[in-house]
């Protein structure tokens, strides 16, 4: 076994316990970790990291069910157009991209790159929102109240979105549930994982029939990971993850600005 697949697998125990102490975040580097120390192609990683993000959102949800603190008819209502969305992402449009997008001079700029650069950005942005969150539970509110255009709208975007990067865009979707659903921020987060594991499980499903999955190695994986949040929501009890959130955005701010400069200059 190779070094980088060591720090492949180490990885994997690493997306775990960052999800188990700060509640999000740590299924952003999945991707990376598929592409750069395990060698996998970008599209395929991606179906992977949908898996992977899948199971793992599934445990917080189950946790988070156990307490209360999940509102399903809010993740029904956001799911259903997330998970249509992701599905024929993943499905036809993922498949659909052509190999080669454009070329800039003497450099070609393929699928794979594209993937990854855009996947970058993702990383920019779930980066700046844990940097800039200040850790507040937000106001709570007594009755949820829904508007369903935004949040049939942000639910197709959040689909098409962790449809194309395998992540599962939770920075994108707790904001929505605070602001469309009026959710206090607490089932905010809890509802968040529901939707999550359903919408990115159903993506991966658009996966089987155009990609070779190999098994093993994505459940041994997937194992690590969830081992990982065990591991990590036992840390909680003598480290306060919310303190370690903003330092783990700029980690993911600079492997973000890592993947562009290596995708676009080498």
């Amino acid at each position: 076994m190779e070094i980088t697949e060591i720090l492949g697998y180490i990885g994997a125990l690493f997306i775990g316990v960052v999800l188990g102490l700060i509640g999000g975040g740590g299924s952003i580097l999945t991707v990376p970790i598929f592409v750069y120390l395990l060698y996998i192609n970008p599209v395929t990683a991606t179906a992977y990291s949908l898996f992977v993000v899948g199971l793992s959102a599934l445990v917080g949800a189950f946790q988070n069910m156990k307490k209360g603190l999940v509102d399903f008819k809010t993740a029904i209502v956001f799911s259903i157009p997330a998970f249509i969305a992701v599905y024929i992402t993943r499905k036809f449009i993922v498949p659909a991209i052509p190999q080669t997008l454009f070329t800039v001079g003497d450099h070609v700029i393929t699928k794979n790159v594209g993937i990854m650069v855009f996947f970058a950005i993702i990383m920019l942005l779930a980066a700046i929102s844990m940097i800039r969150s200040n850790g507040k539970e937000g106001v709570e509110t007594t009755k949820v109240q829904f508007n369903y255009p935004l949040i049939v709208i942000e639910g197709l975007g959040v689909g098409l979105l962790t449809g194309v990067v395998g992540a599962g865009g939770g920075f994108l979707i707790i904001p929505a549930l605070v602001l469309l659903a009026k959710l206090p921020m607490k089932k905010a987060v809890a509802t968040s994982l529901l939707i999550i594991a359903i919408k990115s499980l159903i993506g991966f499903i658009g996966d089987i029939e155009n990609l070779d999955i190999d098994w093993t190695f994505l459940l041994s994986f997937s194992a690590l990971s969830i081992g990982g949040i065990f591991v990590g929501i036992w840390l909680n009890n003598f480290i306060d993850g919310k303190k370690l959130k903003k330092g783990f955005g700029w980690f993911v701010l600079l492997m973000a600005l890592y993947i562009i400069l290596k995708e676009s200059f080498l």
